[in-house]
């Protein structure tokens, strides 16, 4: 089978681990018998530099035409210093998630056996853990009006949310649930919120299509203690995009490392896949980032296009890479040697 993959590598670290994704699909469709052709594209604070616009137009129409998209990291300290910025490169990353349809985030979080005690939470604790969080991912306050008052010193940001944008997302997260462990926690802050009481109304009415999901309802400040006090009793969280956004980052400790976790954005057109971390701009050009995150994305990505087998072979190329300690410096453990993005890519193209 050939398809035709957007390769967005972005700022910062981006196009290092990208590069080794890329070579890791290489490595697949050279032992499957499959044709990925890569079409890049700028986005984030490349694309700014280059046209001005962090999602040009060329790059929506790249994304759009091809059969799915890998996506590296954007942000840049020039813009994140300074606040009166007029365009900036997280606003090509929201423009292209409204363009595209990508309404829901999916963020799964595993503990692989062989990192348990690089966690920072104790064994008896994460132990277990494997739960996937589905954000909203094109409402609520990131999306709302916003403004400041004409002497600068009030700001205003919206929170808004509709049923019809609850519902397709609490669906998705249902029917997640339904081919996993058939549980199901609603995190909102019902007692304070409006548009959190929207959310559990919508939910609860949209639960009794799936009775043999188990579904509880947790307010965030709760969850959030949760995720570090017993996470394996997760199996599939659905939550509003603000909420989702801090929640997924703060379960990425469990795992040992931010470079671990991969994503996949979905919704009504093309599907984008990308790890959860941010551009690690202090690291970009050193060759020292962990390229695994981005690395099971592509395996989330080419499962998505129907590849499984493909998909398990890179997962177990990462979990061998694991138990042989061929991990960067955010996972060795002290007076071991540690190895490069490009060290780690190539071993794991060993592997498969």
């Amino acid at each position: 089978m050939n398809y035709t993959i957007a390769v967005l590598p972005g700022d910062g670290i981006g196009p290092e681990i990208v590069g080794e994704a890329v070579k890791v699909l290489d490595s697949v469709a050279a032992r499957f018998g499959h044709g990925f052709e890569y079409t890049y594209a700028a986005v984030g604070a490349a694309a700014i530099d280059a046209t001005g616009d962090p999602y040009p137009a060329e790059t929506d129409k790249i994304c759009r035409e091809a059969d799915a998209i890998l996506f590296g990291a954007i942000g840049d300290p020039r813009f994140d210093n300074d606040p009166a910025a007029k365009v900036r490169p997280e606003q090509g990353l929201l423009r292209m998630r409204q363009s595209l349809g990508l309404f829901a985030n999916l963020r799964p979080v595993k503990l692989h056996a062989s990192l348990v005690d690089r966690s920072p939470l104790k064994r008896e604790v994460v132990e277990g853990t494997d739960f996937v969080c589905v954000r909203e991912l094109t409402g609520g306050i990131y999306f709302g009006e916003r403004g400041r008052s004409a002497d600068g010193d009030s700001a205003f940001d919206t929170c808004t949310y509709t049923r019809v944008e609850v519902e397709r997302i609490v669906r998705m997260a249902l029917e997640l649930a339904m081919k996993r462990r058939r549980k199901l926690t609603v995190v909102d802050k019902a007692n304070v919120l409006e548009t959190s009481r929207l959310w559990r109304e919508t939910a609860k009415a949209l639960v009794a299509e799936y009775p043999e999901v188990e579904v509880d309802y947790m307010f965030v400040d709760n969850a959030a203690m949760q995720l570090v006090t017993r996470p394996s009793v997760f199996d599939v969280v659905v939550t509003e995009n603000m909420f989702g956004d801090i929640l997924t980052d703060e379960a990425s400790v469990i795992s040992g490392s931010l470079g671990m976790l991969p994503s996949a954005s979905v919704g009504s057109g093309n599907a984008l896949f990308e790890p959860i971390h941010g551009s690690y701009p202090q690291a970009a050009g050193k060759n020292i980032a962990n390229p695994m995150a981005t690395i099971l994305s592509a395996a989330m990505m080419i499962e998505h296009l129907g590849l499984d087998s493909e998909g398990a072979a890179i997962r177990a190329a990462v979990e061998k890479a694991l138990e042989e300690g061929i991990v960067t410096e955010d996972l060795a453990k002290k007076d071991t040697k540690t190895y490069s993005t490009s060290e780690i890519g190539s071993y794991i193209c060993s592997q498969i």
